[in-house]
C-alpha cells in the first residue's frame, strides 16, 4: 500500500509527460489547465509517435466517475446554452469510437433532450449502414454509422415531419488536426445537409493552418461551424519524431523483455471472479452504437440506483479501493454504473472508472509517464477485422482491492473466461473481480412503424440453476415465482381433450424416495463409464465434422447435461472452452425464434450445434428441422437456405400423418416408414458445404431410434440423468410456453426450484461421469474414428416401431406411444402411463422403471421384437372420471 500513496505523491509534483517530452522533444503548449488535463505516452503506431492521455476521459487513466460524467456533462451543458433550450432539443448528438463513446452520451446528457449515436468499428448483422468515414491516424481507422432510426441523422422525429435537419453536434476527446470531423462532416453533408455544426472536445489542440483550414471548410459547404472545448493548446513535434519514436518504442520493449520477460505475461489469478446480475433494464440499450434516446436515458437514470446497490451488496466488506473496468465502446454504460456506485458507497470507499481498448501503448512505470502499467488480453468480443490484443493500462499495481469488470453479452465469451483473458489478468492484481454484463442491444430487421426489441440476456448460474456460470447461458426467462404446476391427472385431461397444450403448465415436481435415490446412485455408478464413452465419441465427432470451436445448443432440458458433459470432454481433452446455451424447444410450437436470434446475433449459425439427451421417435428432431426452414424463410438475421446435406423438412407430414421426413430412401431394401427414413442427403458430412445457417441436425447421447446421424451410441441404456427431472438438470423445470407469459419478444419460460437444493446431483453427475473420462479415452478414439467412417444414415427404425405398437394396442396416436428407456421415465414421472413394455432380457438398465411402475400401479408387459430397451404407453382416452386417479382402465373399450 505505502508503494502506491507515494507514487501518487510523485504525480501531484511530476507532469505525466515529461519523460516523452525529455526523450522527444515534444512540446505541450497551452492555458493554465492543459498539463493537468493530458499526459504523454508512445504509441506502437506506424502512423503517429506521440499519444495524448487524457486525465478525464476514463480511457487510459482511471478517474473518478463523477469527475468523467461531469467533464462531458458539462461541455453538453454549454452546448446547450450555445444553441439556446429549443435547438438544444432538436440536435443530434454524434460521437467517434472508441475512446469518445462515453464522453459524447455525457454531452447528449448535458444537452437533455437530444439523442445520441456514436461511430463503432463493430458491424451488427441486420443493420444497414447509414455512413462511415475515416481515421486518417488511428490504428483502426474504418467508422460505421449503424442508427436503428433511419431518421435519426436526418434530424430524428423533428425532421421526418418537416422540419429543417437539426444541429448536429460531434464530439470526440481531441481536436488535433480536424480531419476526422471533416470527414464525418463532408459525408453526412452530402446526405443531409442542415445549417449548423458544432464540434465538442475536450482538448483543441490545432495548428494555426488547421484552424484556417475549418473556417474555410465551413464557407465551402455553406454552414456555421462553433467549437466548444474545455482547454486548448498545440503540440510541438521536432523534426523526425515518428521514427525516433518508433525506435525509442522498440528499444523499450527489448529493454522490459530483457529484465524481466513480457510486462503482461499470464499470472494465475488467486481472486475470485464473480457474476452479478444487474437486471439492466430491458428496453434501455447497452449504449449509443444504434440510437440513444431521451426515453431510454430516463429509464436508465431510474435504475442506475438499484444496480448500483446490487454490485455493492456483492462486493468484500473491506474492500475501500474499487475500479469499475468498461470495455472498449462500452464506456457509457460502466461510467453511470461508476458514478451509482459513487453515490452508494459515498467516502466508505474510493471509486475509480477506465475502460479498455484496442489501442497499443507503450507502457513504462514512470512518474512523468501517463502509461505506467498494462495487461494484454486476447480479444474476446469475436471482431470484424480477426483475434488481437486488448489492453488495460495503469490498472496492474494501482491497489485496487476490487475491479468491476463490466462487458457486453457479445464479448461474454470463453476467450473472456479463458486463462490468458481479462478477468484472469485482472484476477492477478486485485483481491475480487465481479463480472457485470449488460445485454447487446440488436435491432431488429421489422417495418419501420413497429417499436424495436432488446434482445433478452441469458441467465446464468447460480441467479438460475446450480450449474457454474461458464458450464452453459439458459436461453430462458426465469418464471420461478409464476404457479404453473397441476397434478399430473388434470394435466393429462387437459392436453388429451385439447384443452391445453402440454407447455402451457408443469406437472408437480416428482420427489424421488430413499429407494429411488439409492437406485439412482446405483445405476450411476454402473453406468459412468459407459455415459462418458458415449459423451467423447459425440463430441469427438462434432469436433470432426463441425470445426474446431462449435458452439454448443442444448435443447432444454434433457439436451443440458450431455451439452455441460461435452463442454467439460472438450476442456478435458482439447483444453477447448465451447459456449454453451440451452434453447426450449416445444413439440407443436417450436423452436424459440427470440433465442435463434439472440444466437444469430452473438455466434455464426453455422457454428451452432443443437445438441440432445437422446432420441425416441424422432418428433423432436423434426421439430427442429421444420422449427429451423421456417426461421430462415421469414428472413431473420441468421437465416439462410439451409445447411449443406440437410434438405430441410420440405414434406414433413409431422406426428399425426406419422410420414417422416420426405424423399429418403433410407437404408437398403428397406423403404422406412410410411416410404420415408429420414432426412433427404443425409448421407453427405453435416455442414460440409453450402450456405452458413443454423443446421437443424441434432447431436445426441443416444439414438436408439435411428433419428440423427450425430451421436455416442445407438444403444437404448440407461441414462441415469433420464431417471430425475430438475434434481438432475441444474434445478430446472421443463420450459413453458403460454401467451400470457410470452411475449413475441421474450423467450420462452422455465422455472429455478432453488428449494430443492438439498436434494440436488446435478454436480454429482457431471462429477462421476468426468471422472472416467481418462480411463475411456482409448475406446472413444477408436469408436469416433469407426463412426466417421461409417454411414450414419438415419434409418428411422424406431418411428417404424412407435406406429406399430400405436396400431396394435389400439392407441391410434404416436404421441402416446414413448419409446426408450429416458422416454419410458419421463411417462412414468409426469404424465399418467398406461402400461410399459418390456424388452424381454433388458435386465439392470430397467430397474428404476420397474420401481416407479410398481410405485404408480402400472403393469409392465415383457415383449419381443422391440427396437428399444422399454416403451412407455399413456393412457389414450384418459379421463379422471373413467378411470380414477390410477390410469389403469381405458375409457369406451
Amino acid at each position: 500500500m505505502s508503494g502506491r500513496v507515494r507514487r501518487e505523491e510523485a504525480v501531484d509534483v511530476v507532469w505525466s509527460g515529461d519523460w516523452v517530452a525529455e526523450r522527444l522533444g515534444v512540446a505541450l503548449e497551452g492555458d493554465g489547465e492543459l498539463q493537468e488535463l493530458l499526459g504523454l505516452a508512445l504509441r506502437r503506431n506506424p502512423k503517429r509517435a506521440h499519444l495524448l492521455v487524457s486525465n478525464v476521459l476514463g480511457k487510459h487513466v482511471p478517474q473518478k466517475p463523477s469527475v468523467v460524467y461531469g467533464a462531458g456533462y458539462g461541455l453538453g451543458e454549454r452546448v446547450r446554452a450555445l444553441l439556446g433550450a429549443d435547438d438544444a432539443r432538436r440536435a443530434v448528438v454524434l460521437g467517434y469510437a472508441e475512446t469518445a463513446t462515453g464522453l459524447g452520451h455525457a454531452v447528449a446528457d448535458g444537452l437533455r433532450d437530444a439523442p445520441y449515436l456514436h461511430s463503432t468499428r463493430r458491424p451488427v448483422a441486420g443493420v444497414a449502414q447509414a455512413g462511415g468515414f475515416e481515421e486518417a491516424h488511428s490504428h483502426a481507422t474504418s467508422h460505421l454509422l449503424l442508427p436503428e432510426d433511419p431518421e435519426l441523422l436526418a434530424g430524428g422525429a423533428e425532421a421526418s415531419r418537416g422540419a429543417e435537419a437539426s444541429t448536429l453536434v460531434l464530439v470526440d476527446d481531441e481536436f488535433s488536426t480536424g480531419n476526422t470531423v471533416l470527414n464525418t462532416i463532408r459525408a453526412l453533408h452530402a446526405s443531409h445537409p442542415r445549417e449548423r455544426y458544432v464540434i465538442v472536445a475536450l482538448v483543441d489542440m490545432r495548428s494555426a493552418g488547421d484552424r484556417d483550414r475549418l473556417t474555410a471548410f465551413a464557407a465551402e459547404i455553406g454552414a456555421r461551424v462553433d467549437l466548444v472545448t474545455r482547454s486548448s493548446g498545440t503540440v510541438t513535434l521536432p523534426e523526425g519524431v515518428l521514427e525516433r519514436g518508433q525506435a525509442l518504442v522498440a528499444a523499450q520493449e527489448a529493454e522490459q523483455a530483457g529484465q524481466a520477460g513480457r510486462a503482461d505475461e499470464a499470472v494465475t489469478g488467486v481472486a475470485p471472479v464473480t457474476r452479478i446480475a444487474l437486471d439492466w433494464p430491458a428496453e434501455v440499450p447497452d449504449g449509443g452504437r444504434h440510437g440513444f434516446t431521451p426515453a431510454h436515458r430516463a429509464a436508465l437514470e431510474a435504475a442506475l440506483p438499484g444496480m448500483a446497490e446490487r454490485i455493492a451488496g456483492a462486493l468484500d466488506s473491506d474492500v475501500r479501493r474499487v475500479l469499475v473496468l468498461g470495455f472498449e465502446e462500452l464506456m457509457y454504460a460502466p461510467l453511470r454504473l461508476g458514478t451509482a456506485l459513487e453515490a452508494v458507497l459515498g467516502a466508505d470507499a474510493e471509486v475509480r472508472y477506465s475502460t479498455t481498448t484496442r489501442s497499443p501503448v507503450l507502457a513504462v512505470d514512470d512518474p512523468g509517464y501517463a502509461i505506467r502499467t498494462r495487461l494484454v488480453f486476447p480479444a474476446h468480443d469475436d471482431p470484424a477485422d480477426g483475434p488481437g490484443d486488448r489492453y488495460a493500462y495503469n490498472v496492474a499495481g494501482a491497489g485496487f482491492d476490487a475491479v468491476v469488470a463490466v462487458v457486453d453479452s457479445t464479448a461474454d465469451t470463453p476467450e473472456l473466461h479463458a486463462p490468458d483473458g481479462l478477468l484472469a489478468r485482472l484476477a492477478a492484481h486485485t483481491g475480487q473481480v465481479l463480472l457485470a454484463v449488460v445485454p447487446s442491444y440488436a435491432p431488429l430487421p421489422v417495418p419501420h412503424t413497429q417499436e424495436p426489441a432488446v434482445l433478452p440476456e441469458p441467465l446464468r448460474g447460480p441467479d438460475f440453476s446450480s450449474y457454474a456460470p461458464e458450464d452453459v447461458g439458459w436461453l430462458l426467462q426465469d418464471l420461478s415465482h409464476t404457479e404453473l404446476e397441476a397434478p399430473t391427472e388434470e394435466r393429462e385431461e387437459a392436453i388429451q381433450s385439447g384443452g391445453a397444450h402440454y407447455a402451457e403448465s408443469l406437472p408437480v415436481e416428482y420427489q424421488p424416495s430413499a429407494e429411488y435415490q439409492a437406485l439412482f446412485t446405483a445405476a450411476l455408478d454402473a453406468s459412468a463409464a459407459r455415459i462418458a464413452r458415449a459423451v467423447g465419441t459425440v463430441t469427438e465427432t462434432v469436433l470432426a465434422e463441425r470445426g474446431p470451436r462449435p458452439v454448443l445448443v442444448s435443447l432444454a432440458r434433457a439436451g443440458t447435461p450431455v451439452g455441460v458433459l461435452m463442454r467439460h470432454w472438450a476442456r478435458h481433452r482439447h483444453g477447448l472452452d465451447l459456449p454453451h446455451y440451452a434453447i426450449s424447444i416445444v413439440r407443436g410450437r417450436g423452436i424459440d425464434a427470440t433465442a435463434l436470434r439472440w444466437l444469430a446475433a452473438h455466434h455464426d449459425p453455422a457454428d451452432v450445434v443443437f445438441v440432445d439427451g437422446w432420441t425416441g421417435k424422432g418428433a423432436i428432431t423434426r421439430e427442429l428441422a421444420a422449427a429451423i426452414e421456417e426461421f430462415e424463410a421469414s428472413g431473420e438475421p441468421g437465416g439462410s437456405a439451409g445447411p449443406a446435406g440437410f434438405a430441410g423438412p420440405a414434406g414433413f407430414a409431422g406426428p399425426a400423418d406419422s410420414a417422416g421426413p420426405a424423399d429418403s430412401a433410407g437404408p437398403a431394401d428397406s423403404a422406412g416408414p410410411a416410404d420415408s427414413a429420414g432426412p433427404a442427403d443425409s448421407a453427405g458430412p453435416v455442414g460440409s458445404s453450402g450456405p452458413a445457417g443454423f443446421n437443424p441436425e441434432i447431436a445426441v447421447l443416444a439414438d436408439p431410434g435411428g433419428c440423427v446421424r450425430t451421436y455416442g451410441t445407438r444403444e437404448d441404456f440407461l441414462i441415469p440423468s433420464a431417471c430425475l427431472n430438475s434434481t438432475v438438470s441444474g434445478l430446472i423445470s421443463r420450459t413453458v410456453l403460454r401467451a400470457d407469459l410470452v411475449g413475441p419478444d421474450d423467450f420462452h419460460g422455465a422455472k429455478f426450484y432453488r428449494e430443492l437444493a438439498g436434494s440436488d446431483v446435478s454436480g454429482d453427475f457431471l462429477a462421476a461421469v468426468t471422472a472416467r473420462f481418462d480411463e475411456v479415452a482409448d475406446q472413444v478414439d477408436a469408436e469416433t474414428k469407426e463412426l466417421l467412417a461409417a454411414d450414419r444414415a438415419p434409418t428411422w427404425e424406431g418411428w417404424a416401431a412407435v406406429e406399430r405398437i400405436s396400431e396394435e394396442y389400439g392407441i391410434h396416436d404416436v404421441n402416446l406411444v414413448k419409446p426408450g428407456v429416458g422416454e419410458t421415465t419421463r411417462v412414468l414421472l409426469r404424465r399418467v402411463p398406461w402400461k410399459i413394455l418390456a424388452k424381454r432380457g433388458a435386465g439392470a438398465d430397467l430397474t428404476h422403471i420397474r420401481l416407479l411402475a410398481e410405485q404408480r400401479g402400472v403393469p409392465v408387459e415383457e415383449v419381443d421384437d422391440l427396437p428399444y430397451s422399454c416403451v412407455g404407453l399413456i393412457h389414450p382416452r384418459f379421463t379422471r372420471g373413467a378411470t380414477g386417479a390410477d390410469g389403469k382402465a381405458v375409457q369406451g373399450a
